[in-house]
């Protein structure tokens, strides 16, 4: 089932999630299947549960519609990550454009840290710590912030920010068109 994408400015975008125990959540493999599904349809590589509307440490990436002969590596790049936390940044900030489903048609240049250290668990609940580098860890960690309550805007320049504010504002007043079902706060 395809889910509405919360927009910037819907309150549960700026929360804290919480990890879940499994065992008291029935329905997670059908919220995992349904937060793919709600991915495609919108063509994102990413998608975090408060995007959705939930308080759940959950986010899904699937790479494998950037995959390319520079990238092969992406064409199998299929992930749940429950409870993830980061455990360790590294490598040198680097400066890439990044986009958001819950930003539409905004696209800035963020700073990340090249390489990461993550533990989690995936969809099997089974427990990984894996590190990252490169564009697979600029995906996580975008999905990540998502985790607590961050957006890319909060990480670009104030001055790139007051030049898109107009935008964000409008957004919250629910003013954004969409191909893609979506949740405004309006």
């Amino acid at each position: 089932m395809i889910l509405p994408i919360y927009i910037y400015g819907q309150p549960v975008l700026r929360k804290v999630t919480e990890d879940i125990e499994p065992e008291n959540y029935p329905k997670l493999n059908e919220l995992i299947d349904n937060m793919f599904e709600t991915m495609y349809h919108a063509d994102g590589v990413g998608l975090a549960a408060p995007q959705v509307g939930l308080t759940d440490r959950i986010f899904v990436v699937d790479l494998s519609p950037v995959a390319s002969e520079e990238h092969p590596e992406f064409r199998d790049f299929k992930r749940v990550f429950i409870n993830a936390h980061i455990t360790e940044r590294s490598g040198e900030m680097e400066l890439i454009e990044e986009g958001c489903l819950s930003i539409p048609g905004i696209h800035e240049k963020v700073p990340r840290e090249g390489e990461i250290r993550i533990e989690y668990f995936d969809e099997h609940m089974q427990p990984h710590n894996e590190r990252y580098s490169g564009y697979m860890a600029r995906v996580i960690q975008h999905e990540y912030d998502h985790l607590d309550g961050k957006l890319f805007v909060d990480k670009i320049s104030p001055l790139r920010k007051r030049m898109i504010q107009n935008k964000l504002t409008g957004m919250e007043k629910g003013k954004v068109v969409c191909d893609y079902k979506i949740r405004t706060v309006r």
